[in-house]
């Protein structure tokens, strides 16, 4: 098995403490990481802490890789769960328009929320699910359903019996409505 594929004697030097061998795997594979997370980003920044993310991840779940399989596929696996992750992280941000603050990323560390950040992730997410409930139905079930439920906008058009430019119509009208009882903000002109 080590003949088929060489880079499990690494991994076994690496699981053993090996910091060469684990220096290795990384230079091995980390510009394609890269290389695939900026693809999937289209920023350098992100595309950068997703690839630390990503080896993060895989020297700590080390144990579990099988060197049966190439590394690099396994890799590849991690950080495109990385970015998936990214992704909706991203998505339910812009949803909401709710920016996160400069000091958003001391958040990341910490798995307590301090009782003060609680009680605000509390008000903001009361009064999203409020001006939600209060869209009109048209409004509210193509936001659901595309925004929430992940559906294109074909499925959301044929769930709804509607066309494709009404979905596109009503998500846009649910998003300035939402935005405007959200954030008190008066909807835009496109």
């Amino acid at each position: 098995m080590n003949g088929d594929n060489p880079e499990a004697a690494l991994v076994r030097a690496a699981l053993s403490g090996d910091a060469q061998a684990s220096r290795a795997l990384v230079e091995a594979h980390r510009e394609a990481v890269y290389r695939m997370a900026r693809a999937y980003t289209g920023d350098p920044d992100e595309a950068f802490d997703l690839t630390q993310e990503a080896f993060l991840a895989a020297f700590g779940a080390l144990s579990r890789y099988d060197p049966a399989r190439p590394f690099r596929g396994w890799i590849f696996a991690i950080a495109r769960n990385k970015c998936r992750d990214w992704s909706r992280r991203r998505a339910v941000r812009r949803f909401l328009g709710l920016p996160l603050p400069d000091s958003a990323a001391d958040w990341v560390a910490d798995d307590n929320p301090s009782p003060e950040a609680q009680e605000i992730s509390r008000d903001e997410l009361a009064m999203t699910a409020r001006a939600i409930a209060d869209l009109p139905p048209s409004l509210k079930e193509v936001l659901i359903l595309r925004t929430i439920e992940g559906l294109s906008q074909q499925e959301t058009a044929q769930a709804l019996g509607v066309s494709i430019k009404a979905v596109e119509t009503r998500l846009y009208r649910a998003r300035a409505k939402l935005n405007e009882a959200v954030r008190g903000e008066p909807p835009g002109r496109v």
